[in-house]
C-alpha cells in the first residue's frame, strides 16, 4: 500500500498522526508541503474525495491573519486550490493518502478503520 503524509513536522497533530503510523509499523512517505511545496494536480485529487472546505483550517493562525477580502475571496475549488498554493500552512493537517482513502486530521479510529490488520 502507498501512503502519503502530507504536513508540517512540527506540527503536533502531524507528529501524532506519525507516532502512530510508527507504532503500527505501517509504512508511509512524508511530504513537507512548506519545505517541498505543493503541486496543484495533488490537491486536485484532494478534492475528488474531500471538499475545499474541510482541507482550509479556519481556526489556524495562517487563516485569521488573512484579511477579510482575502478569506471572501475564497468560495470555490479554484480559488481554494490558490490559497492553499500560497499559504501551504492553511491546509489542517495531517493530510493522508492512500489508495482508496483521503483523510484529513489524525483520528485513532479513523487511522485504525484504514490500517486494519
Amino acid at each position: 500500500m502507498s501512503t502519503t503524509m502530507y504536513g508540517i513536522p512540527n506540527c503536533d497533530q502531524v507528529k501524532k498522526a506519525r507516532t502512530w503510523l510508527a507504532e503500527q509499523q505501517q509504512p508511509f512517505q512524508f511530504h513537507d508541503v512548506k519545505k517541498a511545496g505543493l503541486d496543484p494536480e495533488v490537491i486536485r485529487q484532494w478534492l475528488t474525495r474531500v471538499t475545499w472546505e474541510t482541507l482550509i483550517n479556519r481556526k489556524g493562525t495562517t487563516w485569521r491573519a488573512l484579511s477579510d477580502a482575502r478569506k471572501a475571496a475564497v468560495t470555490d475549488d479554484a480559488s481554494a486550490i490558490a490559497l492553499m498554493l500560497e499559504a501551504p500552512s492553511v491546509i489542517k493537517r495531517p493530510v493522508l493518502v492512500t489508495p482508496a482513502h483521503t483523510v484529513v486530521g489524525f483520528s485513532v479510529d479513523v487511522y485504525q478503520s484504514i490500517f486494519k490488520k
